[in-house]
This record gives structure tokens, sequence and C-alpha cells, in this order.
């Protein structure tokens, strides 16, 4: 098969593939849960999908935290489809990080996201393709991606994926990658997207963690107009991976890559395969998924996402906060690598049954007005994405947004980070023309799907700018203070905690369960800590404020400051280095590394150089620190711990307000650092 072929979409790129109907392996049917899984009508499928309705957000909210039972269990038994009914709801204990929903049911993923659309509408279009290349998107139907998600099922199987195997996906955004992740679905194997930008030594720290047995990934992307050479980046990994079997290649572009003795053709492999793959039936708590997240410490937490819950919570959130319709255009511009790729480009919206656009390029590529042009091209209804990306079109002036006809849009949506109201603004009017709802999303890799945002309310109820201020059904914020306690009232801030569970949220981390209740149950006991600081308002609605752990959002991209340290730490002429966030105009939070410098070092500026490229390398283009100084030594306490609180506050510009300093070992440190800082930005600004 040509290479070439891929780049034409799957049905027609894998046209050769296409031998039989793909007709479901085994009759669709839905089965009632037993009546003491779910009561009360108020719970019901059809009254939550009326949330608009008046009086209808408040009660359903109030029976959401009141009743779970009775709320979430009619709606798992009325949106999903189930090969045998679950017993019991929910069992869930916060004290020990004990999390589940649906116990007793099995279902399998794939068959509620891609079955039962294919025996109802096969020719929908479930995904649209927008390539890198631009005006050249691709329709995929929900017919062509069971198929094509069938043959790659089959072919892991037939090299030896097995259920409960792990699987890494190594992928920009694509529809192989779509069936990829839904092909480990159908057979039971846990797959773990591993964004398409982390170094080797990043993929072989997933790869090795998670135990994966195979790696699928493309012999090179594109985006930007830039060759990824993905290929050469998995071969360097997997030669420190001594559980990886096979590396299952597909082709994006026409240009040839090494192949091993590890690697296989994926499409030539496929060709083979029988378009029809017997699906597996899984427990409501088995592992549907693994995904990568930073923490305050160095190593990654594999966070664990299981089958109905996440499916559920997924597929209920993209439907009542985008309020999308039957026949709407859904614009996720996320990364599948992410998970906002996961959760609102593949689960949810397939889940529903919608049009799921896969976005492969970038905001400014040809030009500022991508985005605008592929809204009107592909008619979009909902388009959601970060703030970072606009804010750096912002900055591009409103002629390439009203260049382009968005009068298909209906709503718009924010996610990633905390949107500034500048940029919120600028979102309403004039991408939306001040008629788009626009919601600002509050959710975590962790939470599996949106927590917070404007959407649902009342129907016609007030939206504030860059705020998330209402929970969504069955999220039951709380405020606690330094001391552990509640916060009441309004006007208030504090750590942002969640007092009970939700079918979305994750339920463990991989091989590891005492750091899943230490990081997020142990700071407040009986309460899930998110690790934001919020503020209530006087109307009672949520804003978030920003990490209060030693977390930061780069472009909306979540990094433990200990993981830019460790790459650091590897330079033998860098004996100590401190890295903390601050405020980027564009990428929202940026990093900046203190470093001292052995005097043995040279010339600074050379170690300054090179540790950039070394965090390239350890972990992404992104964790690279826009800002590393050199200063003599670190402002430490008596006991060693590096105070991170008065770095921030230099280079914040507040100095002047260091607050309590009686902890450090010696205070004249502040002076010598304020002096560095000085002088960096003189010489920065003689360079200009």
């Amino acid at each position: 098969m040509a290479a070439r072929s891929l780049g034409r979409g799957v049905g027609r790129l894998l046209g050769s593939l296409r031998g039989l109907s793909g007709q479901p392996a085994r009759p669709l049917c839905r089965v009632s849960a037993p009546r003491r899984a779910a009561s009360g009508p108020s719970g019901s499928a059809p009254a939550v999908a009326a949330a608009s309705q008046p009086g209808s957000y408040p009660a359903l909210s109030a029976q959401a935290a009141r009743e779970p039972a009775a709320f979430w269990g009619p709606l798992a038994r009325d949106t999903l489809l189930w090969d045998t009914p679950y017993h019991t709801v929910w069992d869930c204990d916060f004290s020990t990080g004990k999390i589940g929903w649906f116990l007793g049911g099995q279902l399998n993923v794939s068959v509620n996201c891609l079955d039962q659309h294919v025996r109802k509408s096969p020719e929908s279009v479930a995904l649209i393709w927008e390539r890198d290349e631009p005006g050249t998107e691709v329709r995929i139907t929900y017919r062509e991606l069971l198929e094509t998600t069938c043959r790659l099922a089959n072919t892991l199987k037939r090299h030896g994926v097995c259920r409960g195997d792990c699987v890494a996906i190594y992928m920009p955004v694509s529809p192989l990658a779509v069936a990829a992740m839904l092909a480990c679905a159908r057979i039971g194997a846990v797959h773990t997207v591993i964004f398409a930008g982390f170094s080797a030594a990043s993929l072989a720290g997933r790869i090795n963690d998670a135990k994966c047995k195979v790696v699928i990934t493309f012999n090179q992307g594109l985006r930007g107009g830039r060759v990824m050479e993905l290929k050469k980046i998995v071969d360097e990994a997997v030669k420190h991976c001594p559980t990886v079997q096979h590396v299952l290649v597909a082709h994006r572009t026409d240009n040839k890559v090494h192949m091993g003795d590890l690697d296989i053709p994926l499409e030539q492999e496929m060709a083979k395969e029988d378009p029809v793959c017997a699906p597996e039936s899984m427990g409501s708590e088995d592992v549907l998924f693994m995904l990568y997240t930073s923490g305050s410490t160095g190593m990654p937490k594999g966070i664990v996402h299981t089958q109905a819950g996440y499916l559920l919570y997924a597929a209920l959130t993209h439907k009542l906060v985008f309020d999308h319709r039957p026949g709407d255009i859904f614009g996720c511009v996320a990364d599948i690598g992410w998970i906002t790729g996961h959760s609102y480009v593949v689960y949810g919206p397939l889940c529903n049954g919608a049009t799921s656009v896969l976005f492969e390029s970038t905001p400014v590529y040809p030009n500022a007005g991508r985005y605008w042009e592929t809204v009107e091209r592909l008619k979009i209804n909902q388009f959601y994405g970060a703030p970072t990306a606009v804010r750096l079109l912002l900055k591009y002036g409103d002629a390439w947004v009203k260049k382009y006809d968005r009068s298909s849009l209906r709503t718009l949506g924010s996610v990633g980070e905390p949107i500034n109201c500048e940029a919120w603004e600028w979102l309403h009017r004039v991408v939306g023309d001040s008629r788009c709802t626009l919601v600002d999303t509050w959710w975590q890799t962790e939470t599996g799907g949106i927590c917070i945002a404007p959407r649902p309310s009342e129907e016609g109820a007030e939206i504030l700018p860059g705020m998330a201020m209402r929970p969504f059904f069955g999220i039951v914020p709380v405020l606690m203070d330094e001391k552990g306690s509640v916060v009441e009232g309004s006007n208030v801030s504090g750590a942002l905690c969640i007092s009970q569970a939700w079918p979305g949220m994750a339920r463990t981390i991989y091989g590891d369960h005492q750091r899943f209740v230490d990081a997020y149950f142990k700071a407040y006991p009986g309460y899930y800590f998110t690790g934001d600081g919020a503020h209530r308002t006087e109307g009672g609605y949520y804003q978030i404020t920003g990490r209060m752990d030693d977390v930061i959002n780069i472009s909306g991209h979540r990094l433990g400051t200990a993981e830019i340290e460790d790459a650091i730490a590897d330079h033998p002429a860098v004996p100590e280095s401190a890295v903390i966030g601050y405020p980027h105009d564009i990428k929202g939070e940026a990093a900046f590394a203190f470093i001292v410098v052995k005097d043995s070092a040279g010339d600074s500026d050379v170690v300054v150089q090179e540790l950039k490229s070394m965090v390239a390398t350890k972990i992404a283009k992104y964790a690279v620190p826009d800002e590393i100084l050199v200063v003599k030594r670190l402002p430490k306490t008596r006991s060693g711990k590096v105070m991170r609180r008065l770095l921030r506050k230099i280079i914040t510009s507040e100095a002047q307000e260091l607050g309590d300093t009686t902890t450090l070992e010696d205070p004249s440190i502040i002076t010598e650092i304020l002096s560095a800082y000085q002088k960096c930005k003189d010489k920065q600004a003689a360079a200009k």
C-alpha cells in the first residue's frame, strides 16, 4: 500500500482494507439495571438533557449531591449500552482512595462509541480530519472508523496483545490514532497516549512505567509545515524499553524510515485482517487508559481511568456543557496526547454520535486565520481551545478573524488554564460576535471531564468573564483554609477541594496507590484536593486562582517544577537549581530557573545553552525555561529547604513584600539574587 494513502483518511486511505460491511459482531441491545441501582424520575436522562429548563439546574444539582445513586443510576442505564447490568451504582471512600462506580456492570467502550451508531446511521460522519495542509480535510464515517478499528484491533491481537496488556500510542492527531485508542478498548487492552512532542527519554520513561508491550507510531508527523521525526524518537526510546515486543509503524508521509527487528508496517498488517472484531466485555472498573501527568515530584504519574464511569461522564459533560445537538460539528483543537483530547475529541463526542474535528495543525499555520478559516469551511458549531492560543491570536488583531464567516458558531470554550479577562472579552466579542455562549471550563486529567463551567445552568443565566462559575452535576466543591477547616460563605478564598466522588474521576496512580492517596486525599482528609486555589464570589460562583503546589501550567501543559530541576541536575556544572512558574503574556505561565554554577564550569552562557538543550531532550521543548539566571546560591531555610516563594516574589516585582524571612539561613542572599536579576534585565534591555 502506498505510504501517501495515509494522508487521504482512514476510509479512503485504507481503501484496500474495506472488504466487508462492518456490521457489528454481536447484536446490540440495551439492558436495564436493577431497580435498586436507580430511582427517582428527576435523575433520568431526559431530565438532564433538559437541564436548561426553568428550575431544573438547581433541582438536579441538589439531587446529584444528596442522592448520587438515584441521580447517576438512571443516567448510566439510559446513556450507555450494557452487556451485563450493574448491581451497585457507587462504592467510594475518600479516606482510602477507594472509588467504584456501576459495580458488576459489563460493557465495551468501542461498542458505545462506534457500533451503536453504525447500526443506526453507518454513513454519518464521525471524524473530520483537519490535516496540517490547509484545505485538505478528510471525512471519516462511523462505518469506516469501525472497520479500521476492528482491523487494527485484530492486528494487535495477532501480535500478542491480550486483555490487560498496555499499548503506547505515540502519534499526532489523526483518524488512525483515534482508531488505535478504540482498538485497544475493543480488545480490553489498556492504552497510554504519549504526546508526540515528548523526547525519547520522556517517552521511554512512560513506556517503562506502564510496561507497554507494543508501541504504535507514525514514520513522521506534520505540524505547522514542519516534519517531526517520530520514528527516530521511538527508535531511541525503545533501546531502553525491555517490555516492548513490537513497534507498529504507520505512514503519514512518503518518506522512508529505518525499519528494525521490532518494527512492523501497520497498513500492510491491517490489510490482512478481518474488518470485524468481537468486542471484549469489560467490567465497569477495568482499566480503560492511563495518561501521564506531572506532579510536584519528579516522576510523572500514570493516572488510571476506567470504563463505564469515565465514558458516562465524558459523554454527559460534552453534551450539556457545550449544548451539543444532533448534526452539530464539534471542534476541539486539543491534542489527543492530553486528557482534553481523550474526553472531548474522542470518547465524549463519539459516545454521543457526534462529528468530531481532529485538528492536526497550529493556530498560526499558514497564517493567523487558520482557526477561523477552518470554522468557515467545516461549519463548526462548538469551538473548544486553550487561552494560550487566544492570547497569541489576539496580538495579530481582529482582521484575521473577521475575514471569515463564523456564523455557524454557537458555543465557544476555553480549557487548560484560567483565561484572563482580556482574552475572554476578545474571544466573546470578536470571535463570537457577542452572540455565542462562552464556557470557561475547569477540570483536570484526574477529574476525567469538566467539573466547573458556566453551563449547564438555568436558561439565560448570566456568564461572567474569566470565571468557571458553576459546578457540574455531582460536583460538590468546598474551600478549605490553611488549618484544614471548611471556609463557609461568599467572597472567600481557599484550597479547592471536592467533597463527593463522581463517575469520571481517576481511580489510582498506576503501580502506586499510596501515592494516589497521598497526592489527592491526605492534605484534607475526607476530600479530594485539586491542588488549585479558588475564590467563591458573592453570587456563589467559583473562580480558579491557580496552582497551590510546585506545578506550573505552560500553554495548558501541566509540568512539575521538579521534573525540570531533575533534568537540570544532570549537568555536571550545576550542583543546585530551583525552578518556579511566573506570569507570561502568551503562555499564561512560563518556567524560570535559578542555577548555581561550579567555579570550574567556565563560560556560564555556554552552560545555560546546554541546559536548555538538555531540558528539551529529556522532557520536551515546551518545558525549556524562558529564563535561566545564574546565582551564587539559593535562598534556603536552616533545614535546607529552598524558599521558592521568595524567588517568585523577586521576579514578579514583589521584592518589597517578601513576608516572613526569619527562617532564611542567610537573609543577605536576597540582595545577591536581586542584584543578579537586575543585571540580567539590564543586559536584556541593552541587547534590544
